[in-house]
């Protein structure tokens, strides 16, 4: 990762959600993490684990509780006025994971990527069929559809166009919500290829969000991997993907299928059992904790520390602090 100044920044990163009883669902939770200049991160984790809160909070959908969000250095504010936020979500701009409800059915494809260039002040009205028609082309589609409706097309053919949407206001950082999970697993490689072709002819910066560790470590350059709202592992992708050190990571990575039969059954996965904690008012300690093969006391009584345990690749775990020294008290078997 570059020494120079990040892109974009997230310091502390905090989104609750009220409950009844004056209870709070913490959706994200002291969430540090900087993209440098195009850089793609990717994140993933379960579902249900905060990765599209995070995303939507990034870009301005939600309010923060709590935390930074910086854009080149600049504190972004908590609650936008309209001026502010049009004005962000210019340079910050987000593809959206389902196909068939980010499109509106009532637009043409002409109207739809038009859309936020002319609210923008970007195109006139005489470019828009030039304009659309070129980033019909740069997304692998026919200018001939710009007079057709999104329910006209494939869920391939709809993810392009959402694509295609994005990137007409030509931001610098665009945050891609699961792009690829509604998607048939033949449309997956072609969506995912056209974001890295696309990344690297136009200079973006990409948070790629996924649940896909495979697909993650393809197009990514750094891995972030997401537990129940909080960051436990960081790190250049392949070594996230090879050289796992926090135990949840280990049992994604070993969850991965295997093609190759004779590897699969080499492969002995370390099993994560018993039930994910609630994200409602969480209880001190390691949230991995009631599912871990290698907890120890400490794990159930102290939140672990974020720490670098090699240059570049970050682990929250004890396992790797003073707390290693500790003797395991059992948890999930192997």
């Amino acid at each position: 990762m570059s020494t120079a100044q990040p892109v974009l920044e997230l310091r502390a990163l905090r989104k609750y959600f009220r409950l009844e009883r004056g209870r709070q669902l913490h959706a994200v939770d002291d969430v540090t993490l900087a993209l440098a200049e195009k850089e793609v991160v990717g994140l993933v984790g379960e579902s249900g684990c905060g990765k599209s809160t995070l995303g939507k909070t990034v870009v301005g959908l939600l309010e923060r509780n709590g935390g930074e969000v910086r854009y080149r250095g600049a504190l972004l504010p908590v609650r936008y006025d309209a001026a502010a936020f049009r004005k962000y979500a210019r340079r910050v701009h987000m593809i959206f994971q389902d196909p068939y409800s980010s499109l509106d059915p009532r637009m043409t494809v002409r109207e739809i990527i038009a859309e936020g260039p002319r609210l923008h002040g970007l195109w006139q009205r005489s470019e828009v069929p030039d304009k659309v028609g070129y980033w019909l082309e740069r997304v692998g589609l026919s200018r001939d559809f710009m007079s057709r409706y999104a329910h006209e097309f494939s869920g391939g053919q709809r993810q392009r166009i959402g694509i295609a949407r994005a990137l007409a206001l030509e931001p610098e950082v665009v945050v891609c919500d699961e792009p690829i999970s509604a998607l048939d697993v033949s449309v997956q490689a072609q969506v995912v290829n056209l974001l890295a072709q696309l990344k690297d002819t136009m200079g973006l910066t990409l948070l790629f969000i996924a649940h896909d560790l495979s697909m993650i470590r393809y197009i990514s350059d750094r891995m972030a991997v997401m537990y129940l709202g909080q960051l436990v592992e960081l790190g250049p992708a392949n070594d996230v993907y090879f050289r796992a050190k926090h135990p949840y990571t280990q049992s994604l990575v070993a969850s991965t299928p295997e093609a190759d039969p004779v590897k699969a059954r080499r492969h002995l996965p370390l099993a994560a059992r018993g039930e994910i904690s609630s994200p409602v008012d969480p209880k001190p300690g390691c949230r991995f904790a009631p599912r871990c093969p290698k907890v120890m006391p400490i794990c159930q009584e102290r939140d672990p520390e974020w720490l670098e345990d090699e240059p570049g690749h970050f682990v929250a775990c004890h396992l790797f602090g003073s707390a290693a020294r500790q003797p395991a008290v059992g948890g999930a078997k192997v």
